[in-house]
């Protein structure tokens, strides 16, 4: 698979990748409930980021991203459940949130950064 010159693009795919062997994972364990929640979520950032590469303007961009933060904030919250269930082992929570945790950061920086644009 190649690479883009963008790096939330990357960062989301990769995390996507990610997200999908847990929920194969997940499944194994037949755990449901948080399966489907933290699939859902979890692709969908990378989804609404690959939307706002086609938005209609500045401000359709930046409510994209925004969507993205908050499916990234959820799949953070879905991140935690399994790893205080013990779901997850610690160091896989750790690596997974830390992963998700960077696309939460770099996802704030594009909106501001945006957002200032826009003035």
């Amino acid at each position: 698979m190649e690479k883009t010159s963008n790096k939330l693009v990357d960062l989301s795919v990769a995390f996507a990748v990610e997200i999908l062997n847990l929920v194969k994972y997940l499944k194994e364990q037949r755990e449901t409930i948080i399966c489907n929640q933290i699939g859902r979520a979890g692709t969908s950032i990378g989804a609404n980021i690959h939307e706002a590469q086609y938005a209609h303007g500045k401000a359709d961009f930046v409510s994209k991203l925004q969507i993205s933060l908050k499916e990234a904030n959820e799949t953070s919250y879905w991140l935690l459940l399994l790893g205080k269930t013990n779901i997850l082992s610690s160091a896989e929570y750790d690596r997974l949130e830390t992963l998700c945790r960077e696309i939460r950061i770099t996802l704030i920086a594009s909106i501001n950064t945006t957002k200032q644009n826009l003035k």
